[in-house]
């Protein structure tokens, strides 16, 4: 793409281990290679250093949750994603490249939501399923500290002729957008 896409960080969150709750703080430190600092998963699996959310794509998902016919209010943290942006479509395509401040982050794959969404509330993993709502995966390039308001430019889309479950990279390239 030859035009840079941006948005706003507006969250950040970590957890110490497997089962422990979200802990939101305002900035943080984030590691090549591993992910922030202090989270449990990013050393584990690299690949998957930093997952990112759109605040967007977490209200349409939670849209369609229904309580006695009114919007679910959940915390973004319930999805158990890192960073939290808004303003931006993230690219729904593997090598995608982003920038989080001084941060680069190379999407690795799609987030898909577990049985643990599920145990949140009735219906909140098969919503999160569709068109990527779950968020991406992302291997850290290039690390550095961030801080919420950080700018969040989607900076390419994947290399020519990637496979995106299925779909040729151009048609994936077509849904990178701002929203």
């Amino acid at each position: 793409m030859s035009e840079a896409i941006a948005g706003r960080l507006i969250g950040i969150a970590r957890r110490s281990g497997r089962y422990t709750p979200m802990e939101q703080v305002d900035a943080i430190d984030v590691l090549r290679g591993a992910g922030l600092e202090g989270d449990h998963k990013g050393p584990k699996f690299p690949n998957r250093g930093v997952t990112i959310l759109s605040r967007e794509a977490w209200e349409e998902a939670l849209a369609e949750l229904k309580d006695l016919a009114d919007p679910v209010p959940l915390p973004w943290t319930a999805r158990r994603a890192n960073l939290l942006v808004e303003g931006l479509r993230l690219p729904q395509a593997r090598g995608a490249v982003l920038e989080v401040g001084p941060l680069r982050l190379e999407v690795t794959a799609q987030t898909f939501p577990c049985g643990r969404m599920e145990a949140v509330h009735k219906g909140l993993m098969k919503a999160l399923a569709a068109d990527w709502r779950g968020g991406i995966c992302c291997r850290v390039i290039a690390g550095g500290r961030i801080r919420l308001g950080e700018l969040v430019t989607a900076l390419s889309g994947p290399a020519a002729g990637a496979a995106v479950h299925g779909l040729r990279a151009r048609k994936a390239i077509m849904t990178f957008r701002a929203v």
